[in-house]
């Protein structure tokens, strides 16, 4: 806690002792001190620079850029100070007037000079360039950014968490590269404050001297000026460190390793050039009068690393990692990841990416996200994330519907067009279709004819809303077949949480979790929502008692749910139903057989083909009047009965007579037999 609180006060204790620098005297032992303190922090900075990863991992470069250059400024105004009052401002300086320059004026000045030019004309205006444009670059690319992460999001690749992690990082990223390009102006400022500075010291010291010490002209020179170059020198040293890191900092791009291993294995993975300079340096040795051994070094060092080299054609891992992509290794753990399939997937054509393209107005994601939480409400199961991607491969126009990598659903979206539905579309221009749900006639038209269109009584659908809407359809389709394993578990903790007295009989004393996901399965595959699991635990829980068959498991989950099994079909509390004819109904429950899926009806093929085809034109025909029938037949028949027309009539429901409940009328439109098709009541 201590170390914390320390923490946490260091850095504004230290900017306040900066500024008591500015106005207080310092002695010059102290002044060493922070003098080999700045230019230790200066290197320290500057190696960091070169080990970061990326640029976010020093994020706080800008603020310690400013810190160290108001530090330094202050060492200045101190010395300054030390200079003309005393004529002696410590060892480190006298050192560097003396030693470092040779006690020469002019060889001082002339390296001062130079160190000017090169952080203030190269340095400072390079880095500042740099740090401009990765500003403005790096805030035209956020709303891009954003919309890969909320694509990413929609699609199910990345998690709430992830996204909101990598949108607090593309800000970061923003805020970073604005917080550089005005710390690039602190580093040019304090080029320029040195020069200030230095003048303001010769001129002040050569006063001071001739002034008030009464010394000669040349002795004023030699003393206070020499002090003024060390000063200067001391200065420029960690300015030049931090001016050559705001460098580096703004220039890195994001690396798996840091700078010195990333540049080291970029420029030796080619062979060619390595052997080419080699070569050049070597031959620059047949030059007349051109020192022979230290080209001789340099190009031997050369040749000597390009046979380190295997070939240019093993360099494709440094090109990915200089293009900011890593190579990936050919691990199991990623060769694994590569075959997985995607249980839930949605291709699109080329012409069709302005659908997810909200640039382009596209809310096709969005759509799809929504979507799966009103299958989550429906049928009670959370959907896959759906894998939506360009296939080029598609024609165009073309979506494709993948489940488990099989496309299991086609179907087209001209670009600028919407769909309409209905009858009376024949003085409409467009291209005839059928709605790829309900199989609806249908046409594509020029969107601008949206109001036409509804004004002629038809329904008009963009094309999201059929893509979506076929989508749905696939996945109420195979619910069955995308519920697994792992997502009963979950589903059974969620019910554990709020009923675990009812979970804890049930699972695994009873049943194990794959005989409750088949159970599930049958229920999803007979169009029920599974919703209602408590209720339909407490059924399994006390039918296993007495046996583990998946009929009878289902026919007590299904009396379980009550109402909810009849109420999708309910039209103003009516229940429209066909029956099966009486001696019919006789025949298929002797001729029931057991098997590892259920019982099967075991009929002769004239009888069974007679009564699928009876039953699928009487379905058609009470479906042209608009109402959406049932099968009712005895308890013990339902789930064979559906086992044999759901493959011929999938969208006929069969239940039975014990389930006909909530509807305060029940409607009979027919009956179906093996020897004749009876007329629907009403026709």
């Amino acid at each position: 806690m201590a170390l914390k609180r320390l923490t946490q006060l260091g850095v504004p204790v230290g900017i306040v002792m900066i500024v008591v620098m500015l106005v207080v005297p310092l002695p010059a032992m102290v002044l060493d001190l922070l003098i080999a303190t700045n230019i230790t922090v200066a290197l320290l900075v500057l190696m960091v620079t070169m080990f970061v990863h990326r640029p976010l991992d020093f994020a706080s470069f800008p603020a310690v850029v400013l810190v160290l250059t108001l530090f330094r400024l202050a060492l200045n105004v101190s010395a300054t100070r030390l200079v003309l009052l005393d004529g002696y401002a410590g060892k480190v300086i006298d050192t560097f007037g003396h030693f470092v320059v040779g006690g020469s004026l002019i060889v001082g000045l002339i390296v001062f000079a130079i160190l000017l030019v090169i952080q203030f004309v190269v340095i400072t205006n390079g880095a500042g360039r740099v740090a401009e444009v990765g500003a403005r670059f790096t805030l035209d690319a956020m709303p891009g950014k954003q919309m890969a992460i909320d694509a990413d999001l929609n699609s199910g690749l990345i998690t709430e968490e992830q996204a909101r992690i990598r949108r607090t990082e593309v800000h970061a990223e923003a805020d970073f590269y604005g917080a550089m390009d005005g710390a690039s102006k602190f580093v040019k400022g304090d080029a320029i404050a040195a020069v200030i500075i230095t003048l303001v010291n010769l001129l002040g010291g050569f006063a001071v001297g001739v002034g008030q010490k009464g010394m000669s002209f040349g002795e004023a020179i030699t003393h206070y000026s020499l002090l003024s170059i060390g000063d200067g020198l001391v200065s420029q040293i960690p300015a030049l460190l931090l001016s050559v890191g705001t460098g580096l900092i703004v220039t890195r791009s994001v690396g798996e390793a840091d700078m010195g291993s990333d540049i080291l294995k970029q420029i030796t993975s080619y062979r060619t050039p390595l052997r080419v300079a080699g070569f050049a340096a070597l031959g620059l040795c047949v030059i007349p009068g051109m020192p022979k051994l230290p080209f001789i070094l340099a190009g031997g060092a050369m040749l000597l690393a390009s046979t380190r080299v295997t070939s240019d054609e093993a360099a494709p891992e440094a090109e990915a990692v200089a293009g900011g992509v890593a190579a990936p290794a050919d691990t199991p753990e990623l060769l694994a990841a590569e075959i997985q399939v995607d249980p839930l997937g949605l291709e699109l054509s080329a012409d069709l990416i302005d659908l997810v393209d909200p640039s382009s107005g596209g809310d096709l994601l969005e759509r799809v996200k929504s979507l799966r939480r009103k299958i989550a409400s429906d049928l009670g199961i959370v959907a896959p994330p759906v894998r939506t991607r360009d296939n080029l491969q598609l024609p165009s126009r073309t979506y494709a519907i993948m489940l488990f990598g099989i496309e299991v659903a086609r179907g087209v979206a001209p670009p600028g067009t919407v769909l309409a539905i209905g009858e009376f579309l024949g003085s409409l221009p467009g291209e005839p279709t059928q709605e790829p749900v309900f199989g609806l006639d249908a046409k594509w038209i020029p969107a601008e004819l949206r109001s036409q269109a509804e004004l002629s009584g038809a329904t008009v659908v963009d094309r999201a809303s059929v893509i979506t809407t076929h989508l749905a359809e696939v996945v109420t389709q195979h619910a069955a077949r995308l519920l697994g394993r792992e997502d009963v578990r979950m589903l059974t903790d969620v019910v554990k949480r709020t009923h675990p007295v009812v979970v804890e009989e049930l699972t695994p004393a009873q049943l194990s979790l794959g005989e409750i996901q088949r159970v599930l399965q049958q229920l999803l595959d007979e169009g029920v929502s599974i919703r209602d699991l408590v209720r339909i635990f407490e059924a399994l829980s006390l039918r296993a008692t007495r046996t583990k068959e998946l009929d009878p498991l289902v026919e007590a989950a299904r009396l379980a749910l009550g109402p909810a099994i009849a109420a999708p079909y309910l039209v103003d509390k009516v229940l429209h139903v066909l029956t099966l004819d009486p001696p019919l109904e006789q025949r298929i429950l002797e001729s029931l057989r057991p098997s590892e899926l259920g019982h099967s009806i075991a009929l002769d093929p004239e009888s069974s083909q007679a009564l699928l085809t009876n039953l699928a034109g009487l379905v058609t025909e009470v479906e042209n009047r608009n109402l959406r029938p049932v099968l009712v037949c005895a308890p013990q028949l339902r789930a064979a009965v559906h086992r044999l027309i759901h493959p011929i009539v999938p969208r006929l429901a069969v239940l039975s007579y014990q389930e006909l409940v909530g509807a305060e009328q029940i409607r009979s439109e027919g009956t179906v037999g093996t020897e004749q098709r009876l007329s629907p009541v009403g026709a």
